[in-house]
């Protein structure tokens, strides 16, 4: 049997095993339901996440590049990993609306959707959305790494981030299926997106509290980064005027140094971020 076959067969085998096994955990009793927990916060569901998506995107270019003795192999192989990796997809949907007869027959996202828009539309789009997947990887890569020394370096802000990279929606009653997959993806993405962001905030305003001279990007940007409108040196001002911003915001070497627009959020000291 050729090595990227065996790959293939046993990548499926692991994601479906994987699959499975979430949906036992929480019926293990009270130590199932904490693991499950875990695993859906933080850390935990971190592991979960490269389980089912960073790790057979780095496998499948290995095994091609020693299936093959040639430059092209790497790209074999990631093909055939992404290939599985949907194919996983469509083997354990249906499997999930088929045990779940009752909601898959009533009213579902999908099914509103694919009457707004047409069902080959809505479910071409859900799949260009899943390209996303190694750009969030890469964003809660870069706050595990690139963030935390700024928290050390210039006393930025630390955060908890189980609470905002989690997944709760499987919860949710009627989720199955196409929506629940889709609607788990929607509740990672967001809450890594939403923590990259909040970290962003804290990095522009301590480094570069300067208006932009476009008063169209000034506007188009204020809701991802308030301090634009809360204290940033206008565009047309002096360096002088920024250093100025700087040691009025930040006014002592005691003091954490978050983005100064927003109200007091929690740090993983449990104190206001703001000092």
């Amino acid at each position: 049997m050729h090595p990227l076959l065996i790959f293939a067969l046993a990548t499926l085998f692991s994601l479906l095993a994987g699959a499975a096994l979430c949906h036992l955990i929480p019926r293990l009793g009270p130590p199932g339901r904490a693991l499950s927990a875990w695993l859906s916060r933080g850390v935990g569901l971190d592991l979960a996440i490269a389980y089912f998506t960073v790790i057979p995107l780095i496998a499948g270019p290995v095994a091609g590049a020693r299936a093959f003795d040639a430059w092209w192999g790497w790209l074999a192989g990631l093909g055939v990993a992404v290939a599985v990796m949907v194919l996983t997809v469509c083997i354990w949907t249906p499997l999930h609306e088929l045990a779940h007869p009752k909601a898959r027959k009533g009213p579902r996202l999908v099914k509103s959707i694919n009457r707004n828009v047409g069902a080959a539309r809505n479910h071409s789009a859900v799949w260009i959305t899943a390209l996303a997947v190694p750009l969030f990887a890469m964003v809660r890569l870069a706050e595990w790494i690139v963030y935390p020394p700024l928290t050390w370096l210039i006393r930025l802000p630390k955060y908890n981030s189980a609470e905002w990279v989690n997944i709760s929606r499987y919860k949710f009653d009627g989720l199955v299926g196409h929506d629940l997959i889709w609607c788990l993806y929607c509740d990672w993405m967001t809450g890594v997106w939403s923590l990259g962001t909040e970290m962003l905030r804290n990095v522009e305003s301590f480094w570069c509290p300067i208006r932009f001279d476009s008063s169209k990007k000034c506007a188009n940007c204020r809701i991802d980064f308030p301090d634009v409108d809360n204290g940033w040196a206008p565009a047309d001002a002096t360096i002088a005027d920024a250093a100025a911003v700087i040691d009025a915001k930040y006014p002592g070497p005691n003091n954490t140094n978050p983005w100064f627009g927003h109200p007091a959020r929690l740090t993983v000291e449990g104190k206001p971020a703001d000092g």
